[in-house]
């Protein structure tokens, strides 16, 4: 299974209702690093260091609305490290705190997928392996200790008392799960932590299958269809949990296609659906929705890389 970029999501701060800080990002990137620079001082006392926690996380949480709205994807792409050394940072500040926590999982599992090429496994592995950690840690304060090593029957009873509230947790660390397993799909050990993956996913398509554009559809439509038929995989399945979410975001999410052309269309042989599935993607503004102009530019380049690759794959 391919790297699942359900990525750049919402940031889910710390909810202060601070003013929209028209910054430049480039300045942010700046002001980023001297900021991480004064969290990762020794402080004197916790309160005043969960202060300043709040107070960056604010900053960052404006900054993470403007940045959703770039499509220059170099800008984004060049500043992210600053970004990720200030969420360490953060958690550093507050290790407990389920919102960083998950904010930190998000952002490294968006670079290394977004901006990280497939050649450069050990960087990527580093940043998704942290982004694993982060999603993990923020599971056990939502009340599923021991995400990780429990009984998977205790596991699964765990995900199963999860309420609405809990579907940003249990979607996110599910799809920064996924990307490391994907990442490490030839490793027994690995890929034996995909039933709880699926777990995760199947509790949030149940608590609220509309989240974040149909994102549980589009990652249960990855799943069947890259498994075989004889382990449960099915093309049809996947088909309608892809269209259900194109469905759910009104087209507007541009990744559903670009998932639906790679993994079902491919996989299904059929070459005039994939190739007028890319095309829709490249014909449709970024900026349909200003959120999602980032992730939209992303998929319009993967739209085109895999036009590009029509010839080899059919």
């Amino acid at each position: 299974m391919k790297q699942l970029l359900l990525s750049l999501p919402p940031y889910h701060g710390t909810g202060c209702g601070q003013k929209f800080l028209k910054l430049n990002l480039v300045g942010f990137w700046a002001r980023a690093c001297v900021l991480t620079v004064m969290l990762l001082l020794p402080a004197g006392c916790g309160v005043h260091k969960k202060m300043t926690v709040v107070g960056a996380a604010a900053l960052m949480e404006d900054v993470a609305k403007a940045s959703y709205k770039q499509s220059d994807l170099r800008l984004v792409r060049e500043g992210m490290p600053a970004y990720l050394m200030l969420m360490d940072g953060m958690v550093e500040g507050w290790p407990d705190n389920e919102r960083l926590l998950l904010a930190a999982a998000q952002a490294y599992a968006s670079y290394a997928t977004a901006f990280v090429g497939a050649d450069d496994t050990a960087f990527r592995d580093v940043l998704l392996l942290r982004a694993k950690t982060y999603a993990l840690q923020a599971l056990v304060q939502r009340g599923i200790s021991a995400p990780l090593t429990a009984p998977f029957a205790e596991f699964e009873r765990r995900v199963g008392q999860t309420t609405r509230s809990d579907v940003p947790y249990v979607f996110w660390s599910a799809s920064c799960w996924g990307n490391w397993i994907a990442a490490h799909a030839n490793s027994i050990a690995a890929v034996a932590e995909l039933p709880r993956v699926e777990a995760l996913i199947r509790r949030s398509l149940t608590l609220d299958e509309t989240y974040y554009y149909g994102g549980p559809h589009i990652f249960m439509g990855v799943l069947y269809a890259s498994r075989p038929q004889v382990a449960g995989g099915s093309l049809e399945l996947s088909k309608q949990h892809f269209l259900k979410a194109i469905e759910i975001g009104q087209g507007k999410f541009l990744m559903a296609y670009v998932y639906y052309a790679d993994y079902y269309a491919r996989k299904a042989f059929y070459q005039e659906l994939y190739v007028s599935v890319l095309n829709k993607v490249l014909e449709t503004p970024a900026d349909t929705v200003p959120e999602l102009t980032l992730l939209n530019t992303v998929a319009r380049h993967k739209a085109e890389a895999l036009l590009g690759k029509t010839d080899e794959y059919f």
